[in-house]
């Protein structure tokens, strides 16, 4: 038709199909011919799925709703960091490194040459990794109470990784979750597997997981103390057990034949690769997990959540799962926070029930909390609104939390193991109810734009959206990364409590200490220059934890020389280090103000002023007549 533009594309078009076909520094070129094509090339959906596509980084265990594009822009160069107890090899620092029996206090550089980590999941000793071309990476001991001789492979579950080792394995994997001594992970067809041992792990082959439907189609894969969930696409639960029942005695069974059978399987690294663990995978069928019973049918509707009519009268159902020791947490697509207990085994889980936990779920109930009662300068204002969209758990911690810039962070602890059967005599009375998890809330983690939550057993840690990582909690031979408590000032968080306390830890020297620092009460920013000769900006968009360590990945925010040039740029290249270019410099990537301000010089050498006004990905075909309006309206033309 006479009269059409270039322009008059459907917004759609462009985003679906013209642009992900674009080589990178005609994307950005294209960017900068004028403001349409400044907002389109802007999309923060596209970066998201571009990084899922071409790096292997979802984000998915994160409540990040922006800066997908300026993490494209660093994670050429991901930087992995590890800090907190080392026994084990757990941190797959040298030994040599290590001060003796203290563990490493700040984090420190784990180098994997060539290798671009963009994930990352901690083991009760251990660490588990993925690159963006979906290996796996290990280092520490999958079981820290057992052992191995050195002769041994990586068929026994107490061998140790030194230092990180990548899993041969036949497929790429998209996620991998950790409990205290097994591992699971989500592969690239969606197949669940497990590791009990590095060498000899199991793709679980199922009748209830053949992908047929919703309901057996996984979406997620979430490891408890000792057992493994799965969520569906329909929103079913689903648990197994790897140490108990008919699964335990499968595994014994394959692996005695494997011993006696097949010399390969013991999956000793070879010595022109030290570095790749010969694993011997295998397929388990004929033991099926059990799914757990729907989540009630009458869940009270949540009034203040923001979400629209139509989106309150939708069906209810499962859209995340967390585990705990013998509990697992659930979370429905409205904001229900959910308890399933009695997961202890197989024999068990029928004892178990979903519990709605109110006082995680409505804004009304957690605006009661005294933390909103203080008056003066600390006084924090009651939530309004809110609706719960994320949760994570660990041993017997969870976190519930919501996402954007007015975040609310709410931790639960849960007392007690409910192994402990009571009698089951004719006449024995009913046990008593489990007592409610108790709900904590830190104030400095209130409104602060937290992205992800991670727990140890008694450490945790919060990454907001601009980058910072908090922590807090017991000392744990360093797991809060908060320096050397010898060097840190008296009475600061990480430090000593005085004079006294300190000179007491130190009285055999800092190797053998006699005391150890306070809790720390207040999450704490964790700083990752320590020891730098040239202290550079950094921000951190992953992290891990669990046990007495914690780990995180880091890029590093000063621009190189060539980041200002289009002739430097790059496509991806995976086969062998996926180099994504260069962009004009961009900031830190920030939770959007209301209502937004110009920013001068917006459009890089175009005479514009106008903000980028951002409507969500099912709004994308208006964000540009918005910013039309707003500029209009505003005197920029």
């Amino acid at each position: 038709m006479p009269g059409l533009t270039i322009t008059d594309i459907p917004v759609e078009v462009w985003l679906d199909i013209i642009l992900p076909a674009l080589p990178l520094p005609d994307l950005l070129t294209l960017g900068c011919t004028n403001r349409f094509f400044y907002l389109l090339t802007s999309d923060e959906p596209f970066w998201h799925r571009k990084l899922q596509q071409e790096y292997n980084f979802s984000g998915s265990e994160t409540a990040r709703q922006t800066g997908w594009k300026f993490i494209y822009r660093r994670l050429r160069d991901p930087q992995v960091f590890v800090w907190g107890q080392a026994s084990q090899g757990r941190l797959g620092i040298p030994l040599d490194n290590i001060m003796l029996g203290e563990g490493v206090p700040a984090p420190a550089r784990l180098r994997i040459p060539g290798v671009q980590i963009v994930s990352l999941a901690a083991c009760g000793w251990s660490f588990h990794a993925l690159d963006v071309k979906g290996n796996i990476y290990v280092w520490g001991s999958l079981d820290g109470e057992s052992y191995a001789l050195n002769m041994d492979g990586f068929f026994r579950e107490g061998k140790l990784a030194g230092k990180p080792m990548r899993l041969a394995l036949p497929v790429a994997f998209r996620t991998i979750n950790c409990g205290r001594l097994h591992a699971s992970a989500l592969d690239s067809n969606s197949d669940i597997w497990t590791f009990t041992t590095w060498g000899r792990p199991f793709r679980l082959l199922s009748p209830e997981l053949d992908k047929s439907s919703p309901d057996t189609t996984p979406i997620q894969v979430e490891c408890g103390w000792t057992f493994t969930a799965i969520l569906t696409q329909s929103g079913d639960a689903l648990v197994y057990w790897p140490y108990s029942g008919e699964m335990r005695e499968r595994l014994g069974q394959e692996f005695d034949r494997l011993d006696r059978e097949d010399a390969a399987s013991k999956a000793l690294p070879d010595r022109a690769q030290s570095d790749v663990i010969p694993c011997h995978p295998w397929d388990l069928a004929g033991v099926d997990p059990v799914r757990l019973p729907p989540i009630p049918h009458r869940l009270p509707d949540l009034p203040a959540t923001g979400l629209t009519d139509e989106e309150r009268a939708g069906e209810t159902r499962l859209v995340k799962i967390a585990g705990m020791d013998n509990k697992l947490i659930g979370l429905t697509n409205k904001g229900h926070v959910l308890m399933y207990d009695k997961l202890s085994g197989v024999d068990r889980y029928t004892q178990g029930h979903w519990t709605y936990l109110p006082q995680f779920s409505e804004a009304a109930n957690v605006a009661e909390d005294e933390v909103f009662s203080t008056e003066g300068e600390d006084k924090i204002e009651a939530p309004r609104t809110m609706q719960i969209t994320h949760i994570s758990a660990h041993f017997r911690t969870f976190v519930a939390y919501s996402a954007g810039q007015r975040s609310i962070v709410l931790m639960g602890k849960s007392d007690g193991d409910d192994t402990d059967d009571h009698p089951n005599l004719p006449h024995a009375p009913p046990p008593p109810p489990p007592p409610p998890p108790k709900r904590i809330i830190h104030r400095k983690l209130q409104y602060q734009s937290v992205i992800s939550v991670v727990l140890g057993d008694y450490h945790f840690g919060a990454l907001t959206a601009t980058g910072k990582l908090f922590t807090w909690g017991a000392y744990s031979k360093g797991a809060l990364g908060l320096g050397d408590p010898f060097d840190i000032p008296i009475g600061q968080p990480g430090g000593f409590a005085d004079e006294r306390h300190r000179q007491s830890a130190s009285e055999f020297g800092r190797g053998r200490w006699l005391a150890y620092p306070p809790e720390v009460s207040e999450p704490t920013e964790v700083k990752f220059d320590h020891g730098d000769k040239k202290k550079r900006e950094k921000f951190c968009f992953a992290a891990a934890a669990a046990g007495w360590h914690m780990g995180a990945l880091v890029i590093d925010l000063e621009p190189d020389e060539a980041d200002d040039t289009h002739e430097e740029l790059e496509e991806p290249d995976h086969s062998t280090t996926p180099m994504p270019g260069s962009f004009p410099a961009d900031p830190p990537p920030q939770e959007p103000q209301h209502p937004p301000a110009p920013v001068p010089g917006m459009f890089r050498g175009l005479g514009g002023g106008l903000p980028y006004i951002r409507v969500g990905f099912a709004g994308r075909g208006v964000e540009y007549e918005a910013y039309m309006a707003y500029g209009t309206a505003s005197g920029y033309s």
